[in-house]
């Protein structure tokens, strides 16, 4: 499923550390191969109807929504802020 970046994602991928980039992309091609990828444990976020979450790693996520075909990253962040704003 093709994926777009948000300029907000954009600007978040571009703060975090070189070794969280590693991360995050490894994240991005788990979810380009399958969104139910057990080591991202993607699931909706309660209270932000069609956004969901994805594991980075244990304090990372990453935020996306769905629209039609294509995978909308939202944010990346450490889990607080990521989902204080998804």
């Amino acid at each position: 499923m093709p994926i777009q970046f948000t300029e907000r994602y954009v600007k978040q991928y571009e703060r975090l550390p070189k070794a969280i980039q590693r991360k995050v992309d490894k994240a991005l091609r788990l979810l380009d191969m399958d969104f139910r990828h057990p080591g991202l444990r993607s699931h909706s976020i309660e209270g932000a109807r069609g956004i969901f979450e994805a594991y980075v790693d244990a304090k990372y996520r990453i935020t996306f929504e769905r629209r039609g075909d294509v995978f909308v990253m939202r944010n990346v962040d450490n889990h607080d802020d990521c989902l204080g704003n998804p």
